[in-house]
């Protein structure tokens, strides 16, 4: 399983406009290949904070999402929300149980 948590800020005006975006985007990207799931969460101590957590069956499942349009379509709307550069943190996981 290859799993990618991506945190990003915005002015807390724009916040709104960035979880719009990227929840306008989450039934394509969980239709994907090898998507498992995408969730976009707004933090609840912070309002600039969002994180998406994405986890994907492989890391080709996920280069794949990379080079889409929903990928493209958020990067055009999302970048200019940006307050500072975007933190991507990607691992390679096994699960172990869902209980």
């Amino acid at each position: 399983m290859f799993i990618a948590i991506l945190d990003l800020r915005t002015a807390p005006a724009d916040r709104p406009a960035a979880l719009a975006q990227l929840d306008s985007e989450r039934e394509e990207i969980r239709a994907m290949p090898g998507n498992l799931d995408f969730r976009v969460y707004a933090a609840r101590d912070d309002e600039e904070a969002v994180t998406v957590v994405h986890e994907w069956a492989d890391e080709p499942s996920f280069a794949g999402y990379l080079s889409s349009d929903a990928f493209t379509r958020s990067g055009a709307v999302l970048r200019p929300l940006m307050t500072s550069a975007p933190v991507s943190r990607r691992f390679e996981a096994a699960l172990v149980e869902t209980v």
